[in-house]
Order: structure tokens, then sequence, then C-alpha cells
């Protein structure tokens, strides 16, 4: 059965830079991104059976293997790179720092995770791999004779509505980008708000309902309690404007104490998984094996070695242009490469775990930063060579987490419908590649034409503003309010026992701290619309089996894959005119206008949704 074929090449490297970019906006914006495995590996099916009868499941295995590389890659970057313009140390994206780091943090990723292959995806049968095993069924599925030729138009009209939207608020001027309001009562502000995003309902439906609640949860503990209680308003401001200060100044810290809490938590489940990765390897598990099959075998161990000692004899270069001194690039070098080493082993097991979507990323990162600044300050540096040293080891680790997490996934689906693990290596390789490359390019466009950059209240960054926040901290160029830290740490620990609870009773239903943590840091409009994109996904699987939810939902996924892909890119179109020099046709509406034109956009938006959404009896 054919592979790798100069189709699956091709149309793998475009959809790789095509997710790749689609995700640096949506990260910029929504503070997460969604797996791209199942809407790759459908879109590919779709493309092969419509321009080639002869295409098989390996075929499309192989194209969703390399496009989710960009998706893994651009979660990596935009967690971190913009901290580097938020402390002052760039003004602009350097595209060659981005690229190599981009580069070197992908491929360490993809090559920490070869040797640990057998022993997370082979011999470890604890591990379920939701995402992995429903991704072999959408292409098992797929490549049956009833399949629904008519997803592809899911698929098209869903790029159509994310895009004229986008096109409608962001070039035209004719929506709002969130309708919000808050009152001031008693000295505190109330506030309620949803953003007019299209895309943000699609990543609700793809994330479901569970997580798209505790989103919602996080963000009404922060905006709908937290402002109100923490009282303080400046009565001169406008209501809107002070929930928003208190927010950014002091709230939004309760969820980075929470998300330290999850990240210790998510190390502290893996342990045992952890320990006996570790006897496996030091028994001498390196990724060969006794059968030769192609099945069976990874890129060689030489290459392994010779491709890692190039990474990171690159990144210690990067390093010290970073930071001008040899003591302080070595530090940075080893903790850096120590804590991807042990991070592509954590991402991997929570990937098996819980899946790709519901990995804790921010947690790991977070703990890079605490354990990279707290070892940059016990070795007294400080000032700005700290903070761009422990934002540089942030930057690498979280690539290669999101990468690795990514690799284990594939190689599950590849190991169910028979794919060859090698194969799948060097399309992941060329994946990063290419995905690197537009990765500084697309961060630019954002930043130089959308009003107020990356950071700003378009395109807020969360976690690369909370990044920044900390590398302050430990460097003593700022303040961090420790005590809405302690706080957040604290509600953590409650919602890990109430987790624990739930889990011992059976509950289908979780609280995962981390989402809870994200919804907590992000701006409340965000939720909003998550939250009734995970209830359109309920309502339409509510009475199916959970094994049967991907199964169910599949035109759905598509539809809001071509959502997210349309808004996002049309986004990058827009900020590309920009920078050509044709700027945005600004209808001159008034305030009122917009509002009711942005309400009725919103019932026309969720009205679509839920028709095109809606299951058919075929499978896909």
């Amino acid at each position: 059965m054919k592979e790798i074929t100069l189709r699956v090449v091709v149309l793998g490297l475009l959809l790789s830079v095509i997710m790749g970019a689609a995700n640096v906006y949506v990260g910029l914006k929504a503070g997460m991104t969604v797996s791209a495995s199942i809407p790759a590996a459908v879109m590919a099916m779709l493309m092969f059976r419509l321009l080639f009868r002869d295409s098989s499941i390996l075929e499309a295995n192989q194209v969703q293997t390399c496009a989710s590389a960009g998706e893994s890659l651009a979660a990596g970057i935009i967690f971190t790179m913009p901290a580097l313009i938020m402390i002052g140390y760039w003004q602009d994206f350097d595209f060659w720092v981005v690229t190599f780091i981009a580069l070197s943090g992908g491929l360490l990723g993809i090559l920490f995770m070869i040797p640990m292959r057998r022993v997370f995806v082979v011999d470890n049968k604890d591990l379920a791999y939701p995402e992995g095993v429903a991704c072999a069924a959408v292409l098992e599925t797929g490549s049956s004779e009833n399949a629904d030729k008519g997803a592809a138009t899911g698929l098209i009209i869903g790029g159509v509505v994310g895009g004229l939207v986008k096109v409608a608020g962001g070039f035209l001027g004719m929506l709002l980008d969130t309708l919000e309001t808050a009152r001031t009562f008693g000295g505190r502000i109330f506030y309620f708000g949803g953003d007019l995003s299209p895309m943000l309902v699609a990543v609700g439906f793809i994330v479901r309902l569970n997580v798209a609640v505790l989103i919602f949860i996080g963000g009404a503990l922060g905006w709908l309690i937290g402002i109100p209680l923490y009282g303080n308003a400046d009565l001169t401001m406008d209501p809107v404007e002070g929930a928003y200060k208190i927010w950014s100044s002091q709230i939004r810290y309760v969820g980075v104490g929470a998300m330290v809490m999850g990240g210790i938590s998510s190390l502290f489940s893996v342990r045992a998984g952890l320990m006996s990765a570790i006897r496996h390897l030091r028994g001498g598990v390196d990724g060969s094996s006794e059968d030769d099959s192609p099945t069976a075998r990874d890129i060689p161990t030489r290459v392994v070695v010779v491709l890692g000692i190039l990474c990171v004899a690159i990144l210690a270069w990067i390093n010290f242009m970073f930071t001008g001194g040899i003591g302080i690039t070595l530090l940075s070098t080893v903790v850096m490469v120590l804590m991807g080493f042990f991070f592509t082993a954590v991402a991997s097991y929570i990937v098996g775990l819980v899946g790709n979507s519901n990995s804790p990323v921010s947690g790991m990162t977070i703990t890079a930063v605490l354990v990279s600044g707290g070892m940059l300050w016990l070795f007294n540096y400080s000032g700005m060579e700290a903070m761009v040293a422990t934002l540089g080891v942030a930057a690498v680790v979280c690539c290669i987490a999101c990468t690795a997490g990514d690799v284990c996934n594939d190689l599950k689906t590849g190991a169910i419908v028979g794919a060859a693990p090698f194969r799948q290596q060097m399309m992941q390789i060329a994946g990063v590649f290419v995905a690197s490359i537009v990765m500084a390019p697309v961060l630019t466009l954002l930043h130089e034409n959308t009003p107020g950059g990356i950071g700003g209240e378009k395109l807020s960054a969360p976690q690369a503003s909370l990044f920044a926040s900390l590398a302050r901290g430990f460097s003593g160029n700022g303040e961090l309010p420790w005590g809405m830290i302690a706080m957040g740490a604290g509600l953590g620990i409650v919602i890990l026992l109430i987790d624990a609870r739930l889990r011992a009773v059976g509950s289908k239903h979780r609280a995962h701290l981390m989402p809870i943590a994200v919804g907590m840091y992000l701006p409340f409009g965000l939720s909003t619309p998550i939250l009734i994109g995970g209830l359109i996904a309920h309502l339409h699987s509510r009475r199916i089996p959970q094994q049967e939810h991907d199964r169910v939902l599949h035109r759905g996924i598509l539809f809001s894959s071509g959502i997210i892909a349309g808004e996002a890119l049309t986004a990058v179109g827009i900020a590309g005119l920009a920078a050509a020099g044709v700027a945005s046709l600004e209808l001159g509406l008034s305030a009122e206008t917009k509002t009711w034109l942005s309400i009725l956009a919103c019932v026309a938006i969720i009205s679509v949704f839920i028709a095109m959404v809606k299951p058919r009896n075929k499978a896909i």
C-alpha cells in the first residue's frame, strides 16, 4: 500500500504551513490552540477522494502527521516569543532567531520522542490515547466506500463563513469585536461580555462541552466573582476599562497560581509512567528493535544523535546571542536540554492519558520558567540577560513539549492503521521545517498591522504576557502580585480535590484544573463563545455513547476546522494587505448600528453553526 508519495509530501507540507499560520492567530487571540490531527486527516481524505481515486489510508495518515506539526509548533512559538517584545528586548520579531528556535525546538521534540516510542506507544498498555485512537477511527471510516462525499461542503462553507465575518469586522468595520457591558455598584464593577468570533465557537465545538464549561467556570470565577469581590473600582474610568484594569493587574494572577498547581499536579500524576520510561531507557531501549519490518523501525540512532547535537549547538549559539555571556549561555543551555528531555516524557505520557488537546503545555512551560528563573537567580544573574535567558529556555521547552506530544499522538494513530514509524518521523521533520519558516513572517504581519499589536486588545497573547511578567519578577525588573498567585494556588488545590472526588465516584464530568486556570487568565469574552460551541456539540451528541462522539460529530469538526482556518487566514491576509498599503475600509457606521449588526451576526452565526454541524447518517 502506498504511503509516502509526491502528492502526500506536497499536500502535507501545504497543510503544515496553513495549520501553522492559522494557529498562530488562534493562539494569540484565544490563548489556546486546537489539535490539527483529526481535521487534517479529514481534509487529506477529502482532497484525495476529489483528486485521486487510488489514494490509500496510509497516505492520508502521513498527510495528517505532517500537517499537525505546524499546529504544534505554532503553540510553542506564540506562547513565548512575543514575550521578548513585551519586555522590550525586541522591537520586532527577528526572523532567523524565531526560525531557528522553532526548527531546533521542534526537531528536539521529535528526536527526544524517538527512543521513547516503544516505551509509550508500543509497550505501554495503560495509555488509552483518546485522540490518537479517534484519528485512526476517522481514517479507517473515511476510507470506506460509504463515506459521505458531501462533507467537503462543510469544510468550504466553514472557511467562507469564518472569512466573511472577519472581513466584515476587521476590514469593513461593520461589527464590534466584543459585545460587552459593565456597571458599577457600591465601588464594585460587574462585567459581562462575549467576543463576536465564529472561530471561538468552533474551538468550543472541537474541545466539547466538559472543557468548554471548565473554561467558562474559570472565566466566571475571575470576572463575574473575582472582580466584584476585589472592589477598589476607579470611578473616574469607564466601567469596562476599569474591569480590564483590575483583571490585568490582579485577578488574572489567580489563574497563574492555579496553573502552577496544575503543572505540579500533572508531573505528580505521571510519576509512575515516567519512572517506568526511565527504567526502560536505562535498560537500553533506544528505539531499535529486532523486528526489522517497516512498522517497527525508527529513524536510525546515529541520525538522531547527529541532528540532536546540531540542534543543541544552534540553541547554544542563540543563547549566547541573547545574553553575550559564556557562563549564562552554558547554564541556560544545560537547563534547556535537560528540561526538554524531561518534558518530552511528561507530554507523551499526558497525551496518552487525556489526549493532545488537553495536554497542559502552559503548566509545563510555567514550570520551565520557574526552574530556569530560579537557577539564574541562584547564580546571581539578573536584569535583561536573565529575562531573555529565561524566556529562551521557556520557548525551546514549550516547542519540545508541544511537538513531542503531537508526535506521540500521531505515532499511536500510525500504529493502529499500520504506518511505518520512521516514515511518520520523516514527515514530522519535514512539517516542522516548513512551518518554522512561516512563524516569524506571520507574527510580524500580525504585530505590525493589527491595532495595538501583539499583546494589545485584539491579540492579547495571554501566555506570552504571563511569561513576560514571570521573567520580570525573577530578574528583579518587576513586581508580581504574590498574594493573588498564592490565592490561585490555594484555589487550585481545592479544584484538584473536587476533581479527585469526581474521579473516585466515576463521574463522566471532571474538574480538570488547567482549563479552569486558563479561563481565569483569559479575557472573559473568549469563554462565552467557547461555551456556546461546547453546548452545540453536546446538543448533537447527548444521546450518543462517548466512544461514538468523534464519528457522529465529524461533520461539525470539519465545519469548525473550516471556520478556524477561514477566520485565521483572513486575519493574516488583512494584515498582509495593510503591510502592502491597503488600509481597512471603515464604513463610518455609528456605535449603535454596529451593536445591532453585531447582535444579528451572533444570531446568524449560531444558527448556521447549528444547521451545518447536524450529524448525518453516513460516517464521513
